[in-house]
């Protein structure tokens, strides 16, 4: 696609300054777009900042803005309003340094079917001006991390999906960016190439690569981001740890012991420990809701212990970021489109 470099009134350049934790400032930005005399609002007001070498997930349903704001952030797209900082350089004004310092894998998969693995890497790496003394050695870098050098010279055309995800994960890698966005990288792929894309995406980012990763899969953010937003209907309704998001919710964790007998005693000394929402016998079983399970747990032993009830066994069970995500927007992830609006964001935006 082509990049939109008329700049619309309202768009202003703030100092990127150098150094700092924050790779990635957003700044109040707004996109709209008009077609047949309605204007629908992708991207509103959204502020946040992203840490040097974290794997920041932005999560939502499909239409939710997720795309639009990487489009603004990797420059094909001008917001109509607000910017930001990727490193030293603003969006709007220095839009070809800052092409420079990042990795973009699209959602919709742009290999050449009909090269091979090494010469989409080497037409990729010349692309993005990656010296021809070194691309060479880089190219047979990035097969051997992907477990792709028996297949190099190979069509793409026989590869299976995620041996192509994997791949085009790492051509976009090639000129070692500062910052690698990723698309819905695994999105169509089946759970065994899931977990290799996970894996890759892993090693790239001990090479203190800043990753941003857009998923609608909340497992995928679980197991790779270290912080999480949550972007619903153009609006940032949450930023946050995955902890922290977990406690948004009243209900938090739910403990469930199992007993051979019910002892009535034991209930004000667990309904007394902070932290602890409640406590009811179920059968032969007292299930206990807690703001932090695993926190208060050795609190809830030493209350059985205290009158010498065995317990048989003990489960926490955490609320997941689906759970979050529906009691912050009320609707399920996969349900997203781009109309209502939403409050300013909970958890710790910054």
């Amino acid at each position: 696609m082509t990049p939109d470099r008329t700049l619309p009134e309202g768009v202003f350049h703030p100092t990127c300054e150098a150094g700092g934790d924050n790779i990635i400032r957003i700044e109040h930005v707004v996109k709209t777009f008009t077609s047949r005399n309605k204007t629908v609002t992708a991207v509103n007001d959204v502020s946040f900042t992203v840490r040097r070498g974290e794997i920041f997930g932005l999560l939502g349903p499909n239409g939710a803005g997720k795309s639009t704001l990487i489009r603004i952030l990797t420059t094909l797209l001008i917001p109509t309003s607000g910017t930001a900082c990727l490193d030293t350089y603003e969006i709007t004004k220095n839009p070809e340094k800052v092409r420079t310092i990042i990795g973009v894998c699209p959602q919709n998969s742009t290999l050449d079917v009909e090269l091979t693995a090494y010469d989409n890497l080497d037409f990729y790496g010349k692309l993005v001006n990656v010296p021809d003394d070194i691309l060479d050695k880089r190219i047979w870098e990035l097969l051997k991390m992907t477990d792709l050098t028996d297949r190099a010279h190979m069509r793409v055309s026989t590869f299976s999906g995620g041996m192509r995800r994997k791949l085009e994960i790492v051509r976009a890698f090639i000129h070692r960016p500062l910052i690698l966005f990723l698309d819905e990288p695994t999105i169509g792929l089946d759970p065994e190439a899931r977990r290799e894309v996970w894996q890759q995406i892993a090693v790239l980012n001990k090479e203190k690569t800043t990753i941003i990763l857009t998923t609608h899969y909340m497992d995928e953010a679980e197991k790779l981001c270290n912080r999480i937003a949550f972007i619903d209907k153009g609006y940032l309704v949450a930023l946050d740890t995955l902890e922290n998001l977990k406690q948004l919710l009243p209900a938090g964790d739910l403990i469930e012991i199992g007993l051979d007998t019910i002892d009535d005693r034991v209930l004000p000394g667990i309904r007394s420990i902070q932290l602890v929402n409640s406590a009811e016998f179920r059968n032969n079983t007292l299930t206990i809701s807690a703001k932090n399970g695993s926190r208060v747990l050795p609190a809830i032993i030493n209350v059985f212990d205290g009158y010498s009830v065995p317990m048989n066994s003990i489960s926490i069970h955490s609320p997941s970021l689906e759970d979050v995500f529906i009691y912050l927007t009320g609707s399920k992830l996969d349900a997203g489109n781009n109309e209502g609006t939403k409050p300013g964001a909970r958890g710790r935006p910054s």
